[in-house]
């Protein structure tokens, strides 16, 4: 069958046995195939929340094909296991929103990886605090939005700024929105638009070495891992649930310039895999943590 036809579902409920039965059996009996199907039972920790999450790719047969006759056919399962569940058609391309103020290595990184098909997703527009990326944006014909922060950052400046920016979410149906290096603190009824849509990358050497020019600290202090974290973003300044975090080792033969090559090559790659881990369906919530189906 064509991708027209195929779904992911997505699940979480409290953890009990009978849940993998019920819900590929039904996929059965409505005429699915099972392409690919993943679970985990969070339940072995001390800290465990006793949730069961599942992720199921699947085809399903013409006539059942969209996501309202699907969920019209879970409704009976959802309600025995109290479930969150969630249908998304394959073929339909999550439309993301990048926001970037002028290190521009992950957005350049993004934006290559969408060009040449690594990355299944509509970019709908670029949003910065400066106008240094408008040319990139440009060449790849991609809608560039200016939104200075006119006037300071005090809160009032920077929630007005903010509110341009969920005008173009709405109006532009935004998926997800992503922060490449956007350098900016977001307040916390932002976050609340974003709640669960909005990914973040940052250095990893929080908290040690905050603010400006973090890997020449680190160079200072003869550091010898990099690494980068991207995480869901929340009010919590850097700490939301984490998606993805990786390490380059590094010694001292290299200069502050050189680590900080490093640290944004780093960077890059971990925020494409948790872009891409998050448009297909891969990452699920789990109170302060995240489930991630690699």
């Amino acid at each position: 069958m064509s991708r027209e036809h195929e779904f992911i579902l997505t699940l979480s409920c409290r953890d009990q046995t009978g849940i993998v039965y019920a819900v590929s059996g039904l996929l059965f009996q409505a005429g699915c195939n099972i392409i690919d199907s993943q679970q985990f039972g969070d339940v072995q920790s001390e800290d465990a929340t006793g949730l069961f999450f599942m992720r199921v790719h699947f085809a399903a047969p013409p006539h059942l094909a969209e996501v309202a006759m699907l969920e019209n056919l879970f409704v009976h399962v959802r309600g025995q296991f109290q479930m969150e569940a969630r249908f998304h058609a394959v073929a339909q391309r999550p439309r993301l929103l990048l926001m970037v103020s002028q290190h521009g290595h992950c957005l350049n990184d993004l934006l290559f990886r969408v060009k040449s098909g690594q990355l299944d997703v509509d970019v709908r527009g670029i949003v910065s605090n400066h106008t240094t990326y408008a040319a990139l944006a440009d060449s790849y014909g991609i809608p560039f939005h200016h939104l200075p922060l006119v006037g300071g950052s005090d809160a009032a400046t920077k929630r007005a700024q903010e509110r341009e920016v969920e005008a173009i979410i709405e109006r532009e149906r935004i998926d997800l929105v992503v922060l490449a290096r956007y350098m900016q603190i977001l307040s916390a009824e932002f976050c609340d638009v974003l709640k669960g849509r909005a990914i973040n990358i940052h250095h990893s050497f929080l908290p040690s070495f905050k603010g400006a020019k973090p890997y020449f600290q680190a160079h200072a202090r003869g550091v010898k891992l990099i690494g980068a974290t991207a995480h869901y973003v929340t009010a919590d300044l850097d700490e939301g649930p984490i998606i993805e975090q990786d390490v380059e080792r590094v010694d001292h033969s290299l200069s502050a310039d050189d680590l900080t090559a490093v640290g944004r090559d780093v960077e890059s790659v971990v925020l494409a895999r948790a872009v891409r881990w998050h448009v297909e369906r891969r990452v699920l919530m789990n109170g302060h943590k995240t489930v991630v189906f690699r």
